[in-house]
């Protein structure tokens, strides 16, 4: 059992949603990538109430949007495990940075694709 898993009940909560705005406030402050696709994000969420689709098709296009905040956090927090491990150049580390980009850009395609399905389709 690790020291850290101390809490249960309420009190895990509060302290999971603390650490949760604290991940949310690093990203905005020190990732330009998660500002730019949080700004994104206020621009097509808001669009998309306005757009002639059936409430299936807006879950949908909120949900790939909001995804991309979620595996630009993942991304940063890989980037940040590999700076904090070594700040060396090795292959392996560029890998995993690389693969977290990958990850990005399948969610931007992803964005793209089920947006232009819905609208075009």
């Amino acid at each position: 059992m690790s020291p850290f898993k101390g809490r249960s009940g309420v009190r895990r909560i509060i302290h999971a949603a603390g650490y949760s705005l604290a991940g949310l406030r690093v990203a905005f402050v020190g990732e330009a990538a998660f500002r730019q696709l949080l700004l994104l994000n206020i621009i097509l969420i808001p669009t998309s109430f306005f757009l002639p689709v059936t409430r299936s098709e807006h879950a949908l296009m909120v949900a790939v949007c909001l995804l991309s905040l979620i595996i630009e956090l993942f991304n940063s927090a890989i980037e940040a495990t590999i700076d904090r491990i070594s700040l060396e150049r090795h292959p392996l580390s560029k890998n995993a940075k690389d693969m977290g980009s990958a990850a990005q850009m399948v969610g931007m395609i992803m964005i793209a694709a089920v947006w232009a399905i819905i609208l075009l389709g």
